[in-house]
C-alpha cells in the first residue's frame, strides 16, 4: 500500500500536464524548418517567437495551448503547474476586462488566461553522435568507478538512479562516462541545479572535458541564449521554459532551495523529459522523500560513503560562544581568526543572515562578503578562490557546490533556524576538498547546540565509518 501510494504521488506531475501536453507532439512527416533547432523542446510566449510565427502556426510547426485553464471556480496554469488559487490574481492587461494572471512564475514573462504557450510540433531534431567525447584523463576512485559504471546503465535503461555521494566524493567526474554514452548515442542532456553559482562553476568544468559538445549555461541574469545546444546547464528555474525537450537530465544538489520546497521545479524537471528519459539525482544529503524511495527500492541508488581522494570528512568542532548575541565578532571567534591568520590558513566564514554578514565585514580587517543581493558577488568568489582574498564572509549561497583549495570554514551562530542539518553537511564538506590539504578544519560557533549541529556531526561520522569498512 505504502508503495503504491508513493508510485502515485510520483507520477503527479505525470499526469497533471499529460492531459495539456501530448506524450509526443511531434510530426515526423514534416519538413524541416529552420527554426527546428532553436524552437524544439522549448515553451514558449507569443513574444518569444520568430517574426513569422503566422506561417509557423498555419504549417502547423507550431501549436498552442491556454496558458491558463479554469475548471468550476480554480485556475490551474499550465507552465508552472500551480494550483494553489491564492498565487492567482487580476489585471487590467487589455483583452477586455480583467484577466488572472499567474503570480507563482510571473517572474518568467506574466502569463494570463488570455495569452498562449507555444511548443514546436515539426520534425524531430536529432543532435550529432560525438564518439569519444571526453577529454578527461584522470582515473576514478574504486567508488567512483561502481558509481560511474551505474550512471551509464541509467542512461543505457533510460532509467531513474539516485547518487547518494558524500561532499568532495566527485560526483561530476563520476557523470563523465554516462555523459560520453549519451553524447555517442545523440541525446540531448541537461544538468539542472538549484544555484547559479554552481552552475557559473561547473560551466568550465564540463567545457574542458567535452569540448567537442555544444555548452550553454542559463541562470537568471545570463545573457546566454540557448539555440539547441546537445548539453543544457541551467538553474532549475529554467526549465519552465522547456517541455519533452532532453533525453537525460541530472538534477545536482536536489535537496538544495528551492528545489525541495517548491512543487514549481519538480513539475517543471518531469515536463521537461522526453517520454522515455533518463533522471539522475545527485547529492549528499537527500530529504526525507528521497531517502524514502530509496529504502523502500523505488528509486535505484548507489552509494559513495568517500571522498575522491581517500580522506575522511572533516568533523566539525563546537565552540561554545556565548556573547555571539552581544557582539558581532565573539571573542571565541576573534581569537580562533587570529590563530588562522598567524598559521596563513584561509577562512571561509558563514554567518546567518546578510545583515550580520556585512556586520562581520565592517569589523573584520582584510575580509569580503558575499550573499544573494551582492551584485559583486561572482566577482568575489573568484578573487576568494585565486586566493587574492584570505577570508570570505558569505550566507549560505556557498554552502554546497563550490570548492576553493586549503580552506578552514567555520559557522557563526550555528544554532540558528538558517543552519539546518543538511545546510551544515554541506557547509563542513567545502573543507578538506583538496589531496594537498585534505585535512581542513570546521568549527560551529554556538550558543546552544541544536538538534540541527548534533544530527549533522553525527551524520558525518557515519559516514567516515562507512568509507573505513568499504576500504578494509
Amino acid at each position: 500500500m505504502i508503495k503504491r501510494l508513493i508510485n502515485w504521488w510520483d507520477g503527479r506531475f505525470e499526469r497533471r500536464f499529460s492531459a495539456v501536453f501530448p506524450p509526443n507532439f511531434n510530426n515526423p512527416h514534416d519538413e524541416n524548418s529552420p527554426y527546428a533547432l532553436s524552437l524544439s523542446g522549448k515553451l514558449l510566449l507569443e513574444h518569444q517567437l520568430p517574426d513569422d510565427r503566422h506561417t509557423l502556426l498555419e504549417n502547423k510547426y507550431l501549436i498552442k495551448i491556454p496558458a491558463i485553464t479554469k475548471k468550476h471556480f480554480d485556475y490551474a496554469c499550465n507552465r508552472c503547474g500551480n494550483r494553489v488559487q491564492r498565487f492567482f490574481a487580476s489585471w487590467p492587461c487589455g483583452c477586455g476586462g480583467a484577466c488572472v494572471y499567474c503570480r507563482k512564475c510571473v517572474q518568467m514573462g506574466r502569463v494570463s488566461c488570455c495569452s498562449y504557450l507555444y511548443i514546436w510540433s515539426g520534425q524531430l531534431v536529432g543532435f550529432p553522435r560525438v564518439e569519444r567525447a571526453c577529454a578527461w584523463e584522470g582515473e576514478l576512485s574504486w567508488y567512483q568507478s561502481v558509481a560511474s559504471e551505474r550512471i551509464v546503465e541509467a542512461v543505457d535503461g533510460q532509467s531513474h538512479l539516485l547518487v547518494w555521494a558524500v561532499c568532495g566524493a566527485g560526483k561530476t567526474e563520476m557523470l563523465f562516462a554516462g555523459l560520453e554514452r549519451a553524447f555517442a548515442e545523440g541525446k540531448r542532456v541537461c544538468l539542472a541545479t538549484p544555484r547559479a553559482d554552481v552552475v557559473r562553476e561547473l560551466r568550465p568544468r564540463f567545457e574542458s572535458a567535452f569540448p567537442n559538445v555544444s555548452i550553454v549555461a542559463r541562470y537568471g541574469g545570463s545573457e546566454e541564449v540557448d539555440e539547441g545546444a546537445q548539453f543544457l546547464l541551467a538553474t532549475t528555474h529554467q526549465l519552465l521554459y522547456y517541455a519533452r525537450a532532453f533525453d537525460v537530465m541530472i538534477i545536482d544538489e536536489v535537496d538544495a532551495f528551492p528545489y525541495h520546497a517548491d512543487p514549481m521545479l519538480p513539475y517543471s524537471t518531469a515536463r521537461a523529459l522526453k517520454p522515455e528519459a533518463t533522471l539522475i539525482y545527485l547529492t549528499a544529503t537527500p530529504r526525507l522523500d528521497l531517502r524514502i524511495r530509496s529504502h523502500l527500492n523505488l528509486l535505484p541508488t548507489v552509494f559513495v560513503p568517500q571522498r575522491f581522494h581517500g580522506h575522511p570528512l572533516p568533523v566539525p568542532v563546537f565552540h561554545a560562544s556565548f556573547d555571539l548575541k552581544k557582539r558581532n565578532v565573539p571573542k571565541a571567534l576573534k581569537t580562533w581568526l587570529i590563530e588562522k591568520k598567524k598559521a596563513d590558513r584561509r577562512v571561509l566564514l558563514f554567518a546567518p543572515t546578510i545583515e550580520k554578514a556585512e556586520k562581520l565585514k565592517g569589523e573584520i580587517p582584510g575580509s569580503i562578503s558575499a550573499h544573494s543581493e551582492d551584485p559583486d558577488r561572482e566577482n568575489k568568489i573568484r578573487r576568494f578562490r585565486q586566493e587574492e582574498v584570505d577570508l570570505l564572509i558569505t550566507t549560505t549561497i556557498l554552502e554546497r557546490g563550490v570548492t576553493f583549495p586549503s580552506i578552514d570554514v567555520a559557522v557563526l551562530d550555528a544554532s540558528h533556524d538558517v543552519f539546518d542539518e543538511a545546510a551544515l553537511v554541506q557547509i563542513a564538506g567545502r573543507a578538506g576538498r583538496s589531496p594537498e590539504d585534505p585535512d581542513g578544519d570546521v568549527v560551529f560557533f554556538h550558543d546552544g547546540a541544536s538538534d540541527a549541529m548534533v544530527n549533522a556531526r553525527d551524520s558525518i561520522r557515519k559516514m567516515n565509518k562507512l568509507a573505513e569498512k568499504g576500504g578494509e
